[in-house]
């Protein structure tokens, strides 16, 4: 079922990586939105959110999806990772097919069902936008469309209860 779920999501991957810095007068304040999660649980993006991870396409997702799916429960909170699936271009009935389908992922996915918070930060439907914050604002971006390096990204990521 996930599987129909990434299928609807978008459009198909290329496989490059790319990293861009946001200069500092594209510096957006991240925090004041709140969405629900796939089981209907509302989440705030605060000041201890460190990534906002937005997937925006099947593929983008299907990507965020390979990346985590053999981490242990908790792996993106433990970080302070959040994780936005635009699923706005899905129509409402595939909606309620699908979203139920997401209970069984081992990770908080944030159903931005509108497209509200994702436009917010100027991405593309084919990679995964990664951005830092830092007290609520985004300090680098980076977008990711293929599997190793998405993996070393979280990777690099050390648990938010350890950091310093």
């Amino acid at each position: 079922m996930r599987a129909c779920l990434f299928m609807i999501l978008g459009l198909s991957c290329t496989h490059l990586l790319a990293q861009e810095a946001l200069p500092a007068t594209a510096q957006v304040r991240t925090t004041g939105w709140t969405l629900n999660d796939q089981f209907d649980k509302g989440f705030t993006l605060g000041d201890g959110t460190r990534v906002l991870m937005i997937a925006r396409s099947l593929s983008s997702a299907r990507l965020v999806n390979s990346a985590v799916e053999h981490t242990p429960d908790g792996y993106l909170s433990e970080r302070g990772v959040a994780y936005v699936a635009d699923i706005e271009k899905l129509p409402r009935v595939a909606q309620a097919v699908l979203v139920p389908t997401m209970r069984s992922a081992r990770y908080r996915i944030l159903l931005d069902r509108d497209g509200q918070v994702a436009e917010r930060y100027a991405g593309d439907r084919d990679s995964v936008q990664w951005l830092e914050l830092k007290n609520g604002q985004v300090t680098r971006e980076q977008r990711f469309t293929d599997l190793a390096g998405l993996r070393q990204a979280l990777a690099g990521l050390v648990s938010a209860q350890t950091a310093p």
